[in-house]
């Protein structure tokens, strides 16, 4: 009998059915689908991290300069390789060393307002006149604060002082360093021809020394001596009113015997010293004001006018006037002898 042939049901679709599933049985699983593959982009490197920029306020790039600054000056220190001058003013250690105290005392302290310091011109010499006060010379020394630090020139100011500055140990070493020198019309004359910012205080120790009860009435000024060093050198006089000092020691007496053991003008009596020992030494908290005036200009006099006294007293007597009436005026204007 001849072999039959099975025909599968449904024709070739059913054939091919059945055919893959016979191969399913066998394991087969068929052509496996092809996989979608995706690109991978790079990512960007992190960028090294810069620690002084991360820091607050960039604080430790700041002390590594300001340290190694520090470094340098005192290398130059040590090997001389700094500059002074015929006076023995040495300017970098005025601005790093002995000014570096005084800032917080002019700014946070005594919040000294400056007024018309544009009066000071930026070049060539000026003889700054201003007003004694205070017990202790405080205001001469803020006066030269602000004029370094609030000028557009940071000008240095030169003052003149009394025999008994630079009589002192360690004082007098300081006064000249801080360019300070002996009042004297040649001292004077030199540094105001050499354009050099000059300050006089005509009252003296009559000034600083006066009670409370006379705070802000101006003492004499002497025989004007100051006028003719500018005539003589045709330099601007500029009046200066200090308001503020009269505050920070109160003298309300003078231990006129203890004066003439310690070989000072006066020993003064506050409400804090000797009292309070050494704590009486801090000067109260007193708002201060100090206004440079306009300037009075000598270059128009003729040759020889410092030898006229009447020309010389007049002058002299302009310039107190100004001031005196200069102090009345910011008295007025200041709310209170602590704000």
């Amino acid at each position: 009998m001849p072999d039959a042939t099975v025909i599968p049901i449904g024709g070739e679709d059913g054939a091919r059915k059945a055919a893959s599933r016979a191969a399913r049985q066998a394991g087969a699983t068929g052509p496996k689908p092809k996989k979608r593959v995706v690109p991978v982009e790079p990512q960007p490197q992190p960028e090294p991290v810069d620690n002084e920029q991360h820091d607050v306020d960039g604080a430790p790039g700041r002390l590594d300069a300001t340290l190694a600054e520090w470094l340098d000056f005192m290398r130059r220190r040590v090997t001389g390789e700094y500059e002074v001058d015929d006076f023995g003013f040495d300017a970098e250690l005025t601005d790093r060393v002995i000014m570096a105290p005084l800032r917080p005392l002019a700014q946070n302290w005594f919040r000294i307002e400056t007024r018309g310091i544009e009066n000071v011109p930026s070049e060539g010499g000026a003889l700054v006149v201003a007003n004694h006060s205070g017990t202790v010379a405080l205001d001469a020394i803020m006066t030269q604060v602000v004029l370094h630090d609030h000028h557009p020139a940071k000008r240095n100011l030169r003052m003149l002082g009394a025999n008994l500055v630079f009589q002192s140990p360690f004082v007098g070493e300081l006064a000249r360093k801080s360019g300070h020198t002996l009042a004297c019309n040649p001292d004077a004359e030199r540094l105001l021809s050499s354009g050099e910012i000059v300050a006089v205080f005509p009252e003296g120790f009559k000034g600083i020394g006066k009670p409370y009860s006379e705070r802000y009435k101006l003492q004499r000024f002497g025989r004007g001596g100051f006028v003719a060093t500018a005539l003589r050198t045709r330099t601007p006089i500029i009046p200066v009113s200090i308001v503020g000092a009269e505050e920070i020691y109160p003298v309300l007496g003078n231990a006129k015997t203890l004066a003439r053991l310690f070989g000072l003008p006066y020993f003064p009596l506050t409400p804090t010293f000797p009292w309070l020992g050494p704590l009486g030494l801090v000067p109260l908290p007193s708002k201060w004001i100090i206004e440079f005036g306009e300037p009075i200009r000598t270059d128009h006099y003729p040759d020889g006018a410092a030898d006229d006294p009447m020309l010389v007293f007049n002058i002299t007597d302009q310039v107190r006037e100004t001031i005196q009436q200069t102090l009345y005026r910011l008295l007025v204007q200041r709310r209170s002898v602590f704000r």
